[in-house]
């Protein structure tokens, strides 16, 4: 959930908290890593295909193809 969208004043304070240490740790990997992660549609597919090799929009190929 956003920051926008937490319905409390401690909801709104937990997401901003949530945000920063996620972005601290992504810092951390990056520079361990020695370059940036992928973002956005590129993270999904980046993620989907070190799973199995295959990439997420193969995999919804072959799930309809199956019903």
């Amino acid at each position: 959930m956003g920051v926008e969208q937490a319905p409390t004043k401690q909801g709104k304070q937990s997401a901003r908290g949530l945000r920063r240490s996620t972005a601290a740790e992504e810092r951390k990997v990056e520079a361990s890593k020695g370059s940036d992660l992928a973002k956005g549609a590129d993270r999904v597919e980046e993620r989907s295909k070190s799973a199995d090799g295959k990439s997420a929009g193969e995999k919804q190929t072959s799930r309809s193809k199956a019903h």
